[in-house]
């Protein structure tokens, strides 16, 4: 009696065992609570291994936005004057680069962190979107600190302390949102296709000079139109930092809601950045079980 050789498994067989489909591993994983402390140490371990071995550690920190400040308010402000009569337009321009620096530290760093991260990727067990979570993490640590010397110039230069300051917490959240949303679709987008950084490069640096950072939004109103100021403030990020010079800076910064005329224009970029963060949420979940597979 001969017994038949066993058949190899059919591609599509190969994740089905004993009549149970076999799924790779999920983004969160099953434990929320290991999920959040897993994305903490990743960032907090990143964070002081990158300034390990340097003589003046967190001070550089807070010295990168201060020394591309010097530079750009000597030229936007000291030559070409692109602030127009708003006050304290040097402290605004200050703010407006910490908060894209925030921006940018968030996204570029997710971009290649799957990629960077492959050793932990690998592990069967090991929740995917920790860690371009962890990348986000980063960048708020970072931005915590270089809000520092912003409310140091403020109030060197004479500002006021508003109660509208209570608004900062709320603005960075709506951004955190978008900024999360952005990072686990580009992490999980490079995975696949490698075209991704350099595109998001150039994307990046028109959203720098897009946004109202290196001059005031009053500018863009007065020489261009009010349809071109509010089609710039549909963009979250442009909508938070508008938001935080009228809430922090000065109040003659008119808010996004001024700008529209109403207040349910906050409701726009407030929109976008959930439905970013649904959409970067649902598209990382869905390929989170291949992205091993993949790199």
């Amino acid at each position: 009696m001969s017994t038949a050789a066993p058949t190899p498994l059919q591609p599509s067989d190969e994740r089905v065992i004993l009549g149970r489909e076999i799924t790779g591993p999920t983004a969160i994983g099953s434990d929320p609570r290991r999920f959040w402390h897993l994305a903490w140490v990743l960032a907090t371990t990143e964070f002081k291994l990158r300034f390990f071995g340097s003589v003046l550690g967190y001070f550089w920190q807070l010295m990168r936005p201060l020394m591309l400040f010097a530079i750009i308010y000597a030229v936007f402000v000291g030559i070409l004057d692109t602030g127009g009569d708003q006050p304290l337009f040097g402290v605004a321009l200050l703010l407006g680069i910490v908060v894209f620096q925030f921006f940018a530290d968030a996204t570029m760093g997710s971009v290649r962190s799957l990629v960077n991260r492959e050793n932990l990727v690998r592990k069967i067990d090991f929740p995917r979107a920790a860690v371009p979570l962890s990348c986000v993490l980063q960048a708020l640590f970072n931005l915590a600190l270089n809000m520092v010397p912003v409310f140091i110039f403020l109030i060197a230069a004479g500002g006021s302390l508003y109660l509208r300051w209570l608004e900062f917490p709320l603005i960075v959240a709506m951004l955190v949102v978008f900024v999360t949303g952005l990072s686990l679709l580009l992490s999980a987008l490079y995975v696949s296709f490698r075209d991704i950084e350099p595109i998001w490069e150039v994307i990046s640096q028109a959203l720098f000079y897009g946004t109202p950072i290196l001059y005031s939004l009053s500018v863009v109103v007065d020489n261009i139109g009010l349809t071109a100021a509010q089609i710039m403030l549909a963009n979250p990020l442009a909508a938070a930092i508008q938001q935080l010079r009228h809430a922090i800076i000065d109040p003659s910064y008119q808010s996004p809601g001024q700008i529209f005329g109403s207040t349910a224009g906050d409701l726009i970029p407030i929109g976008i950045s959930v439905a970013t963060f649904v959409i970067g949420a649902l598209y990382f979940r869905r390929v989170a079980p291949l992205i091993a597979e993949r790199l």
